[in-house]
């Protein structure tokens, strides 16, 4: 998957991706480059399976696995990380052989992360009932030692099109891949709320096109790219993109110097045009989760989909100084609009279904 080949800014700067954090972690600061890879043991409590892609990949593996060392170095568990083989090329079969050794070497909590570990993860979990499972950013799989830690993508996409609007940006694109993907469709949702929410209080009408589109062949300059280029040509100043054709977008807007908004991890150092990322919080999704289960409250996930939200910290804006790119809409307007999502003065709706077809105050919608 192309995003694995994305670099994102220092995970160690990935503390400040969010406006608040939790009490258990507040002021609290954890060197993730000094602290080993590995616990030490014959045994080991928790385990973290990778997927495709190095360890410290600056993206979804690195995330996850940072979670995953934190809490247990804190908490004084036993941990190591296990790579299925063949690399990039890895099968089902070599992400299942991970989690068969993790569970050899006493695992008794695997933690892996991504779509793409479904299949291992439910063979694993059958043949183990013993060994629960956290699957980040994955679905259930009707098992009752697994547990899935999704995230509400539609909140993460309303705060980057509300803080593009206030920051002054008129004239948007929203291009997916997948007109049929929940998560893809919960972005989209959420962003036209968080353009109307802001247009409103600038009492505007705010143009946004959307479109999905398939990613272009390797190599190949086809419909969607050509799509991209005319939305720049004729006016788009950003694009939200999601999907695999995020590629496509980000590579235009790179090449036509345009902005682009992408999700799921900070994308700001691999491009300059990036403008903002509605970020997953996937270390606090690791976190959340294990200091659950270790606190004996696993009934309340066990063959669950947890969704993680603006409330719990889990998703946002990356505002760190290299990251933040916006001129008009600051960090102490950012903060004051999570505190308002918080305390649910402005609310998002998280129901997609039909959101293409809806009647938006201040927003018109085109459908390409």
């Amino acid at each position: 998957m192309k995003k694995y080949l994305l670099y994102i800014l220092s995970m160690v700067c990935c503390v400040c991706l969010f406006a608040c954090k939790s009490k258990e972690n507040e002021n609290k600061e954890f060197d993730y480059d000094t602290v080993p890879d590995t616990m030490e043991s014959s045994t080991y409590d928790i385990a973290f399976v990778s997927d495709i892609g190095e360890l410290k990949d600056k993206a979804f593996n690195q995330g996850t696995w940072e979670g995953v060392k934190r809490y247990a170095y804190e908490n004084k568990k036993s941990y190591k990380y296990y790579q299925p083989e063949n690399g990039n090329n890895a099968s089902d079969e070599d992400r299942y052989n991970a989690m068969k050794s993790a569970i050899e070497k006493g695992a008794k909590v695997i933690v892996s992360s991504g779509m793409a570990q479904e299949k291992a993860i439910t063979q694993a979990a059958t043949e183990h009932p013993d060994v629960k499972f956290i699957f980040i950013d994955g679905k259930t799989v009707n098992l009752e030692n697994v547990s899935a830690i999704v995230f509400q993508e539609e909140q993460a996409a309303f705060l980057a099109g509300y803080a593009s609007v206030m920051d002054g940006y008129t004239k948007f694109g929203f291009f997916g891949d997948d007109s049929e993907n929940a998560s893809q469709k919960r972005s989209a949702y959420g962003f036209i709320q968080g353009v109307n929410e802001a247009a409103k209080e600038k009492n505007m009408v705010i143009d946004i096109k959307l479109s999905w589109k398939a990613e272009s062949p390797e190599g190949q300059a086809d419909e969607s790219k050509k799509m991209i280029e005319e939305w720049y040509q004729s006016g788009t100043e950003v694009i939200f993109t999601c999907g695999n054709v995020s590629s496509d977008v980000m590579a235009v807007a790179k090449e036509k110097n345009k902005k682009v908004i992408s999700v799921d991890i900070d994308h700001s150092h691999n491009n300059q045009n990036v403008l903002t990322s509605a970020v997953k919080g996937l270390r606090e999704g690791a976190m959340y989760a294990l200091s659950n289960l270790f606190n004996d409250k696993w009934s309340d996930f066990s063959n669950k989909s947890v969704s993680l939200g603006i409330k719990d910290d889990a998703v946002g804006l990356p505002y760190s100084n290299a990251s933040w790119r916006f001129n008009k809409f600051s960090v102490k307007d950012y903060n004051k609009l999570i505190s308002n999502l918080k305390e649910e003065s402005i609310k998002i709706d998280s129901d997609f279904e039909g959101f293409e077809t809806k009647k938006y105050s201040n927003v018109k919608l085109e459908i390409i």
